[in-house]
């Protein structure tokens, strides 16, 4: 079980005719360490049908959201002039924010990934772990083939990959139990070396 206090959001790589890859992330207090503690994997479901299964599953286990994290590419215009896929889930009130795709974002994250999977010498566990229901990326990790030509991503022939692709999307977003700019301030007082005559 997970604690209500901790921090949760999900990422999302969207696709209806291939597949969808949702994942729920939570952050380990103290440590940062992030759980992917459950996923969602369909295929050739409308956005909106999407955002009501995530709703629905959100809903029934009582869990709030921090935020959303969706490919970017969902908020592009289709060829029509009505909402995009993106603002057709927010409406529905399963709220996002889009990915990173800026140049080398993609090989950004998976140099973020590798370092997640390495465990830390001072905790002896991995920067980020899966629960055993999280079938599909736990099939898929393994398996993701380098780029053929050298580069530091994966081969983007790689059709399966929307697992992927949200882990990515949500650890690109770096979350913290803690921002770095709420931590306390050392607090410094003046103290007399002598108490008596008080310098």
């Amino acid at each position: 079980d997970i604690p209500s206090s901790w921090i949760k959001f999900r990422a999302c790589d969207y696709g209806y005719g291939s597949h969808t890859g949702v994942l729920w992330f939570t952050v380990v207090p103290g440590s940062e360490q992030l759980v992917v503690y459950r996923e969602l994997y369909v295929s050739k479901v409308t956005a909106t049908d999407l955002a009501d299964m995530i709703l629905e599953i959100e809903n029934e286990s009582g869990e709030n959201m921090r935020y959303g994290v969706l490919d970017s590419s969902l908020w592009h215009k289709r060829g029509d002039t009505g909402p995009s896929l993106a603002e057709q889930m927010i409406m529905k009130g399963c709220r996002w924010r889009p990915s990173d795709r800026t140049a080398g974002s993609r090989i950004a994250g998976k140099n973020r990934l590798h370092e997640l999977l390495k465990v830390d010498e001072v905790t002896d566990m991995p920067g980020i772990c899966f629960f055993e229901n999280c079938r599909q990326v736990i099939s898929d990790l393994p398996v993701i083939p380098s780029d053929p030509k050298g580069t530091d991503d994966i081969d983007k022939r790689y059709a399966s990959d929307h697992a992927y692709d949200s882990i990515r999307y949500g650890i690109q977003t770096r979350p913290r139990t803690v921002s770095l700019f709420d931590r306390e301030k050392p607090e410094y007082k003046w103290r007399p070396a002598d108490t008596t005559f008080g310098y």
